[in-house]
């Protein structure tokens, strides 16, 4: 039953909670933020005093922060899309086991499900498109036209994109987000740009800019790990 003083008490707890839901609103997707939540969640059930529940809780948020607000970065160090199931899940499983010392076994279950979860996304995604990955939105004031092309490789996001300096503004508009000029496009011979993420697992996104005039683009993104 939830008195005056359990509130007192237990305040952090809510506290840690809200925290987490507000970074997790910046995931990729509803299902990979509610995962995300998870080990702050069940960090919030577990913790045994409020000193050691906000150190620990603390650095789960930042945990979690690391993997979901690098938006427009590139690297080595910014997370890929698909780490946040399994890494995020291993690491933020070790710091509640180093805080609370015990619980073992249920973050033990928490690892092995983010693995499993991890390999329904992989393989979901072997003929799906690629998400947004920061090509959209695209600039402000521009008319897009979006659709889904495959081939037997696989499939990928096709957008035709008119307006005032289209082309400028898609130019400065993946670079802002991180892409980067790369080799030509091997089929049509566009200019291809492409976004490296990923600290265990390489995820490389490439975008492919067919300029038909300065107010007339068309651009292809794909997976390209």
């Amino acid at each position: 039953m939830l008195t005056p003083e359990r509130v007192k008490t237990h305040w952090w707890r809510g506290a840690l909670a809200v925290a987490a839901v507000v970074v997790a609103c910046f995931a990729e997707s509803p299902f990979a933020a509610l995962f995300g939540l998870l080990p702050t969640l069940f960090w919030c059930l577990l913790a045994p005093s409020r000193r050691t529940g906000l150190i620990v809780g603390a650095l789960l948020v930042a945990l979690l922060a690391w993997f979901v607000l690098p938006l427009g970065l590139a690297g080595p160090w910014v997370p890929a899309p698909i780490e946040l199931y399994w890494l995020h899940t291993t690491l933020a499983a070790v710091i509640c086991a180093i805080g609370a010392r015990r619980g073992f076994v249920r973050l033990f279950l928490l690892v092995v499900a983010g693995f499993v979860v991890t390999g329904g996304v992989w393989f979901l995604g072997l003929e799906a498109p690629p998400g947004a990955e920061g090509v959209l939105p695209g600039p402000a004031g521009l008319q897009n036209a979006r659709h889904e092309e495959c081939a037997s490789g696989g499939c990928w996001w096709a957008l035709n994109s008119t307006g005032a300096d289209a082309d400028r503004r898609w130019h400065e508009h993946l670079a802002a987000q991180g892409y980067s000029p790369a080799p030509a496009g091997p089929i049509t011979g566009a200019p291809r740009f492409c976004r490296t993420t990923g600290i265990a697992v390489t995820h490389m996104i490439c975008v492919e800019l067919t300029t038909s005039s300065a107010d007339a683009v068309h651009l292809e993104w794909y997976d390209n790990t």
